[in-house]
């Protein structure tokens, strides 16, 4: 079997080895480097996390003595949508700003990461993080939406950039898989009705089958495909007798697969056809989600309760906001828009394919500056100013401005700030961020999904739980793949999750970290050929021949903390205020500011903190 993504891998360790560095300082050494083009392991990449582990841990010094090198309007530590829009909002406000921003990894955009391949000369790209624009006709407030104006995005260009008729018309539709360590045998159901949280397809786009020739395939017995089939019936009321409040009630505190399997009596096997389903979307599986978001989501069990319809965004606006590379392309228009000569173009069409200079991110003659592989490990108020320290190439660097935003993750503020008072370090490590990993593979063809009519596939008891063709969209030049017999990106979700009684959310993610961060390229490498091998072989799937190459988006913070009621109790609002307090001339972003992981509240919340530094009101609701 053929390693041929893990070549680059190995040679550049070989390299940093002799050079005595770490891969990131490596890459930073490098001239032309282009980080999106990178494969192997990235996300949280080596080189990236090690320095605020020693940090937290107490390994590293103060560095009090440090002389101040440079001195800023602002300094933003994290580079990720809300920096980039904290940098934005502020030298909105001051034109004449100086700002430097500083992140701990190779490339900027914090979670909105370009992930690039090139086969055959052809450019293929994707989404290694932050996927799309999450309903932006109704969520996105009036600041969001000047943003993207600002920014040069019509989100009416998605409409047609995203080509919703592709695979349905090809007759491919969505398919569930089962692995044989649960259900006896590998099998690939197709033909699936169900519509998901944020679909971007509508019913009659779904291929489907009727409900009852799809569950026949499950490889159940006929009682569990009967009982199954029961959790659609809108007449069978698993809880009858009781009123809405009280429905509603139960179901914010019970599981979901406590709701399948003690309150409608299915058995293990029925519930497990379900467990993995919500990990895409929470980082958590049937056992630790409450009944009423998997209501929320569409799953079934809930057709015969009596209870009203509530207005859903994510299921009323179609899911299709989506740059070829995901958000990716929104932290490079933030980007262009800060330093000039960056990159080409000026629309968002161009920024598609519009070739960054990463030379030209930290220059001293521009008056906005994108620092990479820079950890921030020390915030400190002094005066009229705020010192920050922060490392690079293992070296410390000490530098000073008149405000600083915080736009990094809310548990590692204590450990960096530490003159914050213990209410609100305890609020900010309230928010652990859940662990993920959006996983790459270039595809030599897609010959065995259109054999097999399937373009996505659910694996709710696998180790991948989301296997699907990339979005499809066109966009400034850039072409999807069309016809199975091109390249095609693959996109592979993998949350690590166990079944752990008494265990709560956050006790879960922890572990989940510890899992994700003593896993290998090689250890994702083996699970990824092993589940394409069994999900797509029988249409004639060959991982050492189809696998053009690979690139692991290991996420170990991933998604922001999302309230739960079944762990969760008390003002979560106020925690949230809490922990964002503004602290002298310190104010803190990113979206675990509002404990959700959207780019919207990501802006939302980097506006929010430019006016507390700045001592300004809100300019719109």
């Amino acid at each position: 079997m053929p390693h041929i993504t893990r070549r680059d891998f190995f040679n550049g360790m070989a390299l940093t080895v002799a050079a005595g560095l770490t891969p990131a300082a490596q890459l930073a050494a490098a001239p032309g480097r282009y980080p999106p083009a990178l494969t192997g392991m990235r996300g949280h990449h080596d080189g990236s996390f090690e320095a605020a582990h020693k940090l937290r841990d107490g390994e590293i010094p103060a560095f009090d003595a440090l002389s101040v090198e440079e001195r800023y309007d602002l300094v933003v530590v994290g580079g990720g949508i809300s920096g980039l829009s904290a940098a934005y909002f502020y030298r909105k406000r001051n034109p004449q700003a100086r700002i430097l921003i500083l992140d701990n990894h190779d490339d900027f955009g914090g979670h909105a990461k370009r992930n690039e391949f090139t086969f055959n000369r052809r450019l293929l790209l994707s989404y290694g993080g932050s996927e799309s624009l999450q309903s932006p006709k109704a969520l996105y407030s009036e600041v969001a939406k000047g943003l993207l104006k600002d920014l040069g995005v019509d989100i009416a260009r998605f409409e047609t950039a995203f080509e919703r008729k592709l695979y349905p018309s090809l007759g491919l539709s969505r398919g569930v898989f089962f692995p044989k360590e649960s259900f006896g045998r590998d099998v690939l159901v197709t033909g699936d009705p169900a519509s998901m949280v944020a679909d971007e397809l509508t019913p009659d786009l779904l291929n489907a089958k009727p409900l009852a020739e799809f569950v026949a395939g499950f490889p159940l017995p006929d009682a569990d495909k009967a009982k199954l089939l029961a959790l659609y019936d809108a007449k069978n009321d698993p809880l009858a007798g009781k009123s809405h409040e009280e429905k509603l009630a139960l179901l914010e505190k019970t599981s979901y697969r406590d709701y399948l399997m003690k309150v409608c009596g299915c058995s293990e096997q029925v519930a497990n056809c379900f467990h993995g389903r919500s990990l895409d979307f929470t980082a958590l599986a049937s056992d630790m989600i409450p009944a009423s978001f998997a209501r929320e989501m569409g799953l079934p069990g809930f057709a015969g309760l009596g209870l009203p319809e509530e207005a859903s965004p994510e299921r009323e606006e179609p899911y299709i906001y989506h740059f070829p590379d995901g958000n990716a392309s929104l932290a490079r228009l933030l980007v262009r828009a800060l330093i000039p000569g960056v990159a080409p173009g000026r629309t968002m069409d161009d920024i598609v394919l519009a070739r960054f200079r990463y030379d030209r991110l930290d220059r001293p003659d521009r008056k906005v500056r994108v620092r990479l592989d820079s950890t921030c490990i020390n915030v400190k108020n002094s005066g009229s100013a705020v010192d920050l320290v922060y490392l690079r190439n293992g070296k410390p660097h000490r530098v000073q401005a008149r405000h600083a935003i915080l736009a990094c993750f809310n548990m590692a503020i204590p450990y960096m700030m530490t003159e914050l008072p213990e209410a609100q370090r305890n609020a900010l490590s309230r928010n652990v961020k859940a662990p993920l990993v959006y996983t790459k593979v270039l595809l030599r063809d897609w010959q065995a999904f259109a054999k097999l009519g399937v373009h996505e596939i659910s694996a709710p008891m696998s180790f991948h739980c989301r296997v699907k063709l990339d979005y499809p969209v066109s966009l400034g030049g850039y072409k999807h793949p069309r016809k199975p017999s091109e390249p095609m990106c693959l996109h592979m979700v993998h949350v690590p999750n166990e079944s752990n009684p008494g265990m709560e959310a956050r006790d879960q993610f922890r572990l989940g970290r510890m899992q994700l961060l003593e896993m290998t390229f090689a250890d994702f490498e083996t699970r990824i050929r092993g589940d394409l091998d069994r999900m797509l072989g029988p249409g004639g799937f060959s991982s050492g021949r189809d696998i053009a190459a690979i690139t692991v988006n290991r996420w170990s913070h991933g998604y922001s903390y999302g309230v739960n009621s079944l762990f969760d109790d008390g003002d979560h609002e106020a925690t949230a205020k809490e922990a964002r307090k503004p602290m002298g001339r310190v104010a803190i972003a990113n979206s675990d500011a509002d404990w959700h992981a959207y780019a919207h509240t990501a802006i939302d919340q980097a506006e929010r903190a430019v006016r507390e530094v700045m001592g300004t009101r809100a300019t719109s609701p």
